[in-house]
């Protein structure tokens, strides 16, 4: 839909620029004179870069990205401005002028343009699905139709800290085992190509039969040395194959189930996502939405395949007149303790209760099991690093022992 740049009289002192959406030049006229203005001028913006007090209009950055932090920083501060008194389309241009991210300030710009046009701020956002989510959409169109948006976006700004303090965590329990990885297989890489070698000259001069361990370890060198590039193409087909296998439901199917299947990871891919289930179903359920919706909404930012599909079967249960947590009945990943707690909420009529408190005991369960499995990751990967380092340097020693052996 045309978008039309407009400058207008709001009064006899004081004009007024913006932007609107309509289907044609005499609808964007109509839309200016409904809002009381006096039209001077008005254009399609594609025939004008200037979009409000000459500044030009966003650009996206193809190297920018609009990040969880941005959104709940973004959510927090529109529910600031809409508590103070502030209509959305006002509220919405302090915060594109403000906003840091350009990518963000377009999208801002975008959505404020739709509202000012007449649509509600849920049919704008949902303009943009790479920005701003299903559920993030469905809570403000239930905000709006209950009168209660302000409180909406505070619920919404709640739980996005509440992710982002999860997606930190995470990360920076990753970052120092990350580092020690990709330093330490450097080093090797390093002692391979380049050590090696020169050193390995030295004995093939004496012509003594180098021991078993220094010739396996001059195999590998001579492989990575000479081959490296066919380990790459390797490496990259496999990782492609597995990604565009990904993509497909039936492989993103396998792969998930076979992730639910490790040790450790498994169990800790299943409380997050249990934990995110609870936590999104009652936050959508508090907020009015319906819970057949509400469980769409909720299938769509379950991650896990498997889990999702349990959730798709239990949805299509409950619109069959299943209860919630009879849908579940059969699931593997859906534990008996889970769908326990589920029943005692319906029958009490506390529902949304019941499962904020499974929200909270899977996500104190899964920052524990972060912390475990960070905590083990670290000597796990020195063991691994000095085994390997160990390997290379008695190998290397081995023929200098062998030289001392046969000159006493």
């Amino acid at each position: 839909m045309p978008r039309y740049a407009y400058e207008a009289k709001k009064s006899p002192a004081e004009i007024v620029k913006g932007v609107l959406v309509a289907d044609n030049r005499n609808a964007a006229i109509q839309k200016v004179a409904q809002l009381g203005f006096f039209l001077i001028s008005i254009k399609e913006e594609a025939d004008e870069a200037v979009v409000k007090s000459g500044e030009t209009r966003p650009r996206y950055n193809p190297f920018e990205r609009i990040s969880l932090k941005n959104i709940t920083d973004f959510t927090r501060q529109l529910a600031d401005l809409l508590e103070s008194g502030l209509t959305i389309t006002k509220a919405l241009e302090l915060l594109e002028m403000q906003s840091d991210n350009r990518k963000l300030k377009a999208v801002v710009a975008d959505v404020k343009a739709y509202c000012v046009g007449g649509k509600p701020l849920s049919e704008a956002l949902a303009r943009h699905p790479a920005v701003f989510s299903n559920l993030y959409v469905s809570m403000i169109k239930s905000g709006e139709t209950g009168g209660m948006l302000g409180n909406i976006l505070k619920r919404l700004s709640d739980f996005s800290e509440k992710q982002l303090e999860i997606q930190t965590k995470v990360r920076t329990a990753l970052a120092y085992p990350i580092l020690m990885s990709v330093v330490g297989t450097a080093t090797i890489i390093v002692l391979l190509t380049f050590v090696i070698p020169k050193m390995m000259v030295m004995f093939s001069d004496l012509g003594q039969a180098l021991p078993l361990p220094t010739r396996i370890l001059l195999a590998i060198s001579d492989a990575i040395r000479n081959y490296w590039w066919i380990m790459l193409a390797l490496a990259a087909a496999a990782w492609a194959s597995i990604a565009k296998m990904y993509k497909t439901p039936e492989g993103k199917l396998a792969i998930d189930k076979i992730r639910l299947g490790l040790p450790i990871v498994g169990a800790l891919t299943r409380k997050i996502e249990v934990a995110r289930f609870a936590r999104t179903l009652a936050t959508l359920l508090e907020n009015g939405v319906p819970i057949l919706h509400a469980l769409d909404v909720v299938s769509a930012t379950i991650e896990n395949e498997v889990i999702r599909q349990d959730i798709i079967k239990c949805a299509t249960a409950v619109k069959e007149g299943a209860s919630l947590a009879n849908g579940f009945a059969g699931s593997v990943n859906i534990t008996p303790a889970v769908t326990s707690m589920i029943a005692l909420g319906e029958e009490s009529g506390n529902l949304t209760r019941s499962l904020t408190k499974i929200a909270q005991g899977y996500e104190r369960e899964s920052d524990e099991a972060i912390k475990v499995m960070m905590s083990l990751l670290e000597p796990i990967l020195i063991l691994v690093l000095g085994a390997v380092v160990g390997f290379i340097v008695i190998s290397m020693l081995l023929p200098i022992f062998e030289i001392n052996f046969l000159v006493r």
